[in-house]
């Protein structure tokens, strides 16, 4: 637990795919080799995946394919994919990248005592730990204190989970305004909003400024180098 002169004062949650990395279509290929060694059916359709839990992509995808989503369906693709993450972490690490910035400020953050980091992502728990860990950014992070695509279906249902999870490591009660999700996608500012938090949007994806402001982010960046500013500034 926390000590009170090193208490947090912020909870940030950072949000993975197209936030802090990108996988260059790796993660696509991922699926079209999990999918067939899950089901024994090739993928013929996938689901649209941004701004969504991998648990609704999975089911998705299963019915759109023509198979039953059944909880042992959706494990075995679960399964597949971690291990298709696993046995690929050389071409993730090659073909993917680290956005610019994110490296630096994941480390200036966590060298700020009032500031504790997290993860709120779509991605199943432990594909989120590979992803971050072959980029060198896994450090800077507390699962722990986290929510994962495989915690629940629903986006906006990780903000709560997550922040139940990082109250009880630090200690901390984390009011509304002392929770910021940072995210790419309107999905991610819906999930912050529905959860009652403050939301930065910053336009490393396929989403503008202004499309993160029309979903209802009230701060938005172009770039993860940026983003400081915004969080010093509100802290």
């Amino acid at each position: 637990m926390t000590t009170p002169d090193a208490a947090p004062r912020t909870l940030v949650l950072w949000d993975i795919d197209h936030t802090l990395i990108e996988t260059r279509g790796v993660g696509r290929a991922i699926y079209d080799r999990a999918f067939p060694a899950a089901t024994g059916r090739p993928l013929a359709k996938l689901a649209t995946i941004a701004g969504r839990t991998e648990l609704d992509i999975m089911a998705e995808s299963l019915k759109v394919n023509g198979l039953e989503a059944t909880d042992q369906a959706v494990q075995k693709l679960a399964d597949a994919l971690v291990q298709g993450y696993e046995d690929t972490r050389e071409e993730l690490a090659t073909t993917g990248r680290a956005l610019p910035g994110a490296l630096e400020t994941l480390a200036l953050f966590a060298a700020d005592p009032a500031i504790h980091q997290a993860i709120l992502t779509g991605n199943l728990r432990e594909v989120a730990r590979i992803k971050l860990d072959v980029f060198d950014l896994a450090g800077f992070l507390d699962f722990d204190s986290s929510a994962f695509g495989d915690d629940h279906a629903e986006r906006s249902e990780l903000v709560q989970i997550a922040r139940q999870r990082a109250e009880a490591r630090t200690g901390v009660r984390f009011g509304n305004k002392q929770v910021v999700l940072v995210g790419d996608t309107p999905n991610d500012v819906k999930a912050a909003l529905a959860g009652g938090v403050r939301v930065v949007g910053v336009a490393t994806g396929k989403t503008s400024e202004a499309g993160l402001r029309h979903a209802g982010a009230t701060r938005t960046v172009s770039t993860l180098s940026e983003l400081p500013a915004v969080i010093f500034s509100e802290l």
